[in-house]
């Protein structure tokens, strides 16, 4: 616009920003009413930091989940070797050794 553009251009080529499309509105109306857009702006800006955090909680909770399955896979065959085989292998060689004699 300060290089002599039309506002209606400019506020349309803002929209077609992603995720800025409310923003471009509100400017719009601004523009034309001549309120100050100061307060509501930094609603969306408000609104805009809330949803990306709740969206980085949401992908840090989903990658959690996500990796238990690569860290059971190689904890799992550690677990069986040093815990489950010795007592088999213990209970085993009672059973042999207690039934020859």
């Amino acid at each position: 616009m300060r290089l002599g553009g039309e506002p209606a251009d400019a506020w349309r080529r803002l929209a077609s920003v992603p995720r800025a499309g409310a923003l471009a509105l509100l400017l719009e109306r601004a523009g034309e009413s001549g309120v100050p857009a100061a307060g509501p702006v930094g609603r969306l800006a408000a609104e805009a930091r809330a949803e990306w955090g709740r969206t980085a909680t949401a992908r840090a909770r989903r990658a959690g989940v996500l990796i238990t399955a690569p860290v059971g896979l190689c904890f799992l065959p550690a677990f069986i070797t040093v815990g489950v085989l010795p007592v088999v292998i213990g209970l085993a060689g009672g059973l042999l050794e207690g039934g020859s004699g």
